[in-house]
């Protein structure tokens, strides 16, 4: 895709990454459109519905929870206060009766005592005439207007003036036992309706043989008189008790995916009210289902851009890779929506053979395996919404629980390898993952489901595994070479002797293919050392010297008993062909479509080195210094871990070459010195290498050229044949 002009004026806009996102948005949003809109049902009064209907929603049911708070409280009776303090009150009163006639008695008899002794004294005193009927008038007047202040004035005369007649002593006897009565029928409970029986109950208790009637009549008035209600009804904590109440009704709720209507059963007024609530009768339009569904996107697809900018992949930096991505994508999306259109068709656990693990397996295979995880959550949220059509709300969790041990599984299963053998074990090994999620959740049913059941469900996700391995090794090919992905696959390929750039260099330029196999030895063991990618780092070193095929005979290691060229012209023509190689390889590689990685390491792996042989030697014929600026490769340095260790074995080699009887010692003071001058000289700024990792692939390089410059036996010469 690379290779595209348009593409290459597209692909460095700094727009085209949103686009791709909202692209994804956009399509996301479509396809989930219709599992978030709720259904419109067409239900009357009185009809039978044809199938069972189930809440979408949870949602108070208002109406019949403001009847059951009703309800609650209507229950609630009143509450009365039993009043302990009145038995004692009402005491106080009787006594405060008997001694208000007592003192009334004593100050008449006080009167009329010291009028007397006025008379015997011989005192003229004017004396008032009385009768005792006025008398009786007075005491009683006043006797009634005492009594009225903080009482009703209900003694009767008759009891006022019988009190009045009565001796000290029959008072006393009078009031300790109508006391006692107006104390014991107090402390019973007495409410407004039982107030004339317990009234009765005070007369009747009291009877004393040793008083007149006349008197006990009094008694029993008074006792009367006292009883009052201590009973009362308290209008304020029956109220609290009532709001208590009303507010502990737990509201009536439409739980999410309860059954409403059972089918075939009448639609009556009160199953009619809870289709309305639910929003499945509503005729005008709700945006909230719209809204919610947009969010949930814009989240789905910012936490998509955010992990592709902060993840360490080629995604953060490489718009080709994110179309791929984005393709991949809508790939997986569009089968997830296909399988769930198709659960519709009524086939028991026809849903779970989505191979959603393709999804996981070309990410996995292309991208890497960071990316492939995190999207297995992705498509694990995006699934349970697609396959909620039995589910009461809008994730089907069971769904998306499988999709997500389906999706990872794979991720964890494939590594980085793409060989056929190693996909198809994957399959295999993500068929199992499947079975074994399905088993869990279908056990973990409240209903245990039928072993026929259980057989459709196993059989149709290890359908899913084996579908998206074929799937995998079928699409793999297309991205490779529609993207430029260097694939293990295509890295093979690739180094195929007979691939046509390969036979090129080795018809004309032997000497250059040979140290480019070698040097492919070298790269490829001290890569691995680090972790990089040695197939990559071999692959690569084939192809860097591809330029020299130009002018094969300017290179040392293809004149083979020949005058050297260079020796005819200036160091500077020298330097001009020598630098050249790279940036011809580079050019070569483009026409053959060649992947953008070999690409950069063929023109990057001389760096800005300088050409020192001609640089010396031109100043040995210049009467004045010359710019060393005139003598380096123009660049760029080494991008990547990769190609600055090609860089590192293509010296390496040819310096070994040179070497006369060489010995460890000597090859691993020359790789560290090697390594050494191209770190002070800067070309490993741009490669992220770290002295660590020098070191590893110094000692690496070191144990690959001992293995080849390992000494021999020599073999003596037979001594017969010597003889002759």
């Amino acid at each position: 895709m690379d290779q595209y002009n348009w593409w290459k004026r597209l692909r460095d806009s700094r727009y085209i990454r949103i686009s791709l996102l909202v692209a994804m948005g956009v399509l996301l949003y479509i396809l989930m459109l219709g599992n978030i809109i709720p259904d419109k049902i067409e239900i009357r009064l009185s009809q039978a519905v044809d199938q069972d209907i189930r809440s979408p929603i949870s949602v108070e049911n208002k109406t019949a929870t403001e009847e059951r708070r009703k309800e609650a409280v209507t229950a609630i009776g009143p509450v009365y206060d039993l009043k302990q303090e009145y038995a004692q009150n009402q005491v106080g009163k009787v006594t405060d009766i008997f001694e208000l006639v007592r003192q009334v008695a004593a100050d008449y008899e006080a009167e009329q005592e010291a009028l007397k002794e006025q008379l015997e004294e011989g005192e003229e005193v004017e004396i008032e005439t009385r009768t005792d009927e006025e008398i009786r008038e007075e005491q009683l007047a006043y006797i009634h207007e005492a009594l009225a202040i903080g009482t009703s004035n209900e003694l009767s005369d008759e009891t006022i003036i019988t009190l009045l007649e009565s001796s000290d002593s029959q008072l006393q006897i009078a009031q300790e036992a109508t006391a006692n009565a107006v104390f014991d029928i107090m402390n019973e409970q007495i409410s407004i309706r039982d107030l004339t029986e317990k009234k009765e109950e005070v007369e009747n208790s009291i009877e004393m043989p040793t008083l007149s009637n006349r008197l006990v009549n009094a008694m029993q008035e008074i006792a009367s008189f006292a009883i009052i209600p201590n009973y009362i009804y308290d209008a304020q904590e029956t109220e609290r008790l009532r709001q208590a109440t009303a507010d502990s009704v737990e509201p009536v709720m439409i739980r999410e995916g309860q059954l409403i209507v059972k089918e075939g059963e009448i639609v009556n007024h009160e199953i009619y009210e809870q289709l309305r609530l639910v929003g499945l009768l509503d005729d005008d339009l709700n945006v909230y289902p719209y809204i919610g569904l947009a969010i949930l996107v814009i989240l789905i697809m910012s936490v998509i851009g955010y992990h592709i900018n902060e993840a360490n992949t080629s995604l953060r930096h490489n718009n080709s890779h994110l179309v791929m991505f984005t393709l991949i994508f809508v790939l997986t999306v569009v089968l997830i929506k296909v399988f769930s259109l198709l659960e519709g068709l009524g086939i028991t656990g026809l849903g779970y053979a989505v191979p959603v693990s393709v999804g996981a397996m070309l990410l996995t295979l292309l991208l890497s395996k960071r990316v492939a995880v995190f999207m297995s959550f992705i498509f694990a949220v995006i699934g349970s919404i697609f396959f909620n059509y039995d589910a009461a709300g809008a994730f089907n969790f069971t769904y998306g629980i499988y999709l997500f041990f389906s999706s990872i599984s794979a991720a964890f299963f494939l590594g980085e390898s793409n060989r056929v053998s190693r996909i198809l074990r994957a399959g295999l090994y993500v068929s199992a993952a499947n079975i074994l999620t399905v088993l869990s959740l279908l056990f973990m049913k409240v209903v245990p489901s039928s072993w026929v059941e259980i057989g459709l469900h196993v059989g149709f996700v290890w359908f899913s595994g084996f579908v998206a391995a074929v799937l995998t090794l079928g699409l793999l090919p297309f991205f490779e070479a529609g993207f430029g992905i260097l694939s293990t696959t295509r890295l093979i390929e690739l180094s195929n002797p007979n691939h046509p750039l390969l036979r090129k260099i080795l018809t004309e330029a032997p000497g250059t293919y040979h140290h480019s196999v070698v040097v492919g030895n070298l790269a490829e063991s001290a890569s691995e050392s680090i972790g990089e990618n040695g197939l990559l780092a071999r692959v690569a070193s084939y192809y860097h010297d591809l330029g020299k095929t130009k002018r094969p005979h300017f290179f040392i290691e293809n004149q083979m008993r020949m005058e050297n060229p260079h020796d005819k012209i200036s160091p500077q023509l020298s330097t001009t062909i020598i630098t050249a190689h790279p940036y011809d390889g580079a050019d070569l590689l483009r026409k053959h479509k060649m992947p953008k990685e070999i690409i950069d390491i063929a023109e990057q792996h001389h760096g800005t080195t300088l050409l020192k042989f001609f640089y010396h030697k031109a100043n040995q014929d210049s009467e004045t210094s010359l710019p060393e600026s005139q003598f380096r490769y123009p660049g760029p340095k080494s991008q990547t871990k990769v190609g600055a260790i090609v860089q590192i074995a293509d010296s390496v080699e040819a310096a070994v070459r040179s070497m006369q009887k060489p010995t460890p010692d000597k090859i691993e003071n020359l790789v560290r010195k090697i390594i050494k001058d191209k770190l002070e000289d800067g070309q490993f700024d741009e490669s992220d290498l770290t002295l660590r990792e020098l070191d590893q692939v110094a000692i690496s390089i070191c144990e690959t050229l001992k293995g080849t410059f390992h000494q021999r036996i020599e073999y003596p010469e037979d001594e017969k044949k010597k003889g002759d």
